[in-house]
């Protein structure tokens, strides 16, 4: 048995390993070989510029504009999604009257959490066509809504000035509900004796969240804090399909630059490997960052 205990884990363990390297690990490889050359993607060749590409990117007035956009969904998106969770999961766990049954979430919470779950459902795509709809500057129910106030109508994905925070607005709406239901199954672990003593102390349901839920579900919202950041350096798909970075590039982010480099009217691939490349260690130091930054001791019940 002992004899055959490694043919079995090589058996195991190379084929998934192999395809792992040729499908993930590979093309990360050749796209920083790629970014060396100049090549524009149907070329059969391409020659090596070395760090030509990178020099580039320093005076890309586009880029830097869109490394802008992504800094502000790095801070927006996750405060105000995980804020909002915190808040919304709060509200369905201990919202409800103080009474006999203990501390207990506002009524009809079930059906809240699946109202707020039904973004999770739908693909990226449908969310965009379906919020592209809705802030239409003519037929859209938002500025009808706004005109049956009597207020004014702006045209929200056609103005420079309101396109990108009427996606930003979007990204929130689309990613909340996940995190309701996911804070929300965390503080069911939490033992109902520890909320009920603290209000019996007389605290106040926002002093529970800030000095008893938050610390008790720091794990959660580290691991929460990280993924959004992850998608606050994306955000493609949303933006392509809504504004594809327009008016005036005022919506564009680091991928849709990336992509409209490679795939656009000039096909620049080494230009744009340079760009993922740049992409990839942005990502992984914002990841790295946010670990180091919320890591602190872990508080255990029983």
């Amino acid at each position: 048995m002992r004899h055959g205990k490694y043919p079995l884990i090589i058996t195991f363990l190379v084929p998934p390993l192999l395809l792992y390297g040729i499908f993930v690990l590979s093309p990360y490889l050749q796209a920083f070989q790629i970014s060396t050359t100049d090549w524009l993607g149907y070329s059969p060749s391409a020659n090596y510029v070395g760090l030509e590409n990178f020099g580039t990117l320093l005076r890309d007035g586009a880029l830097w504009n869109a490394v802008r956009n992504n800094l502000v969904l790095l801070v927006m998106l996750p405060i105000v999604t995980i804020g909002l969770g915190l808040f919304f999961a709060t509200m369905l766990n201990m919202g409800g009257r103080r009474g006999v049954a203990g501390v207990v979430g506002v009524r009809g919470s079930s059906v809240y959490r699946l109202v707020y779950f039904f973004p999770q459902v739908l693909s990226v795509v449908i969310i965009a066509l379906l919020w592209k709809e809705v802030y239409h500057p003519n037929n859209g129910l938002l500025n009808a809504t706004l005109r049956g106030l009597g207020l004014g109508a702006p045209t929200w994905l056609g103005d420079p000035r309101t396109a990108f925070w009427a996606v930003v607005a979007v990204m929130v709406w689309s990613n909340v509900g996940f995190y309701v239901v996911l804070f929300g199954a965390a503080m069911q672990a939490i033992p109902r004796d520890i909320y009920e003593a603290v209000m019996l102390d007389g605290a106040s349901r926002f002093t529970t969240l800030v000095k008893v839920t938050i610390p008790l579900l720091w794990d959660t919202v580290q691991v929460a804090w990280i993924y959004l950041a992850i998608a606050a350096l994306d955000g493609f798909i949303l933006i392509q399909q809504m504004t594809d970075g327009g008016p005036n590039h005022s919506s564009d982010v680091i991928g849709l630059r990336m992509y409209n480099t490679a795939f656009g009217s000039e096909t620049k691939f080494g230009y744009a490997s340079a760009i993922g490349v740049v992409m990839f260690f942005l990502t992984l130091s914002v990841a790295v960052m946010a670990l180091r930054a919320a890591r602190r001791d872990r508080i255990e019940y029983s």
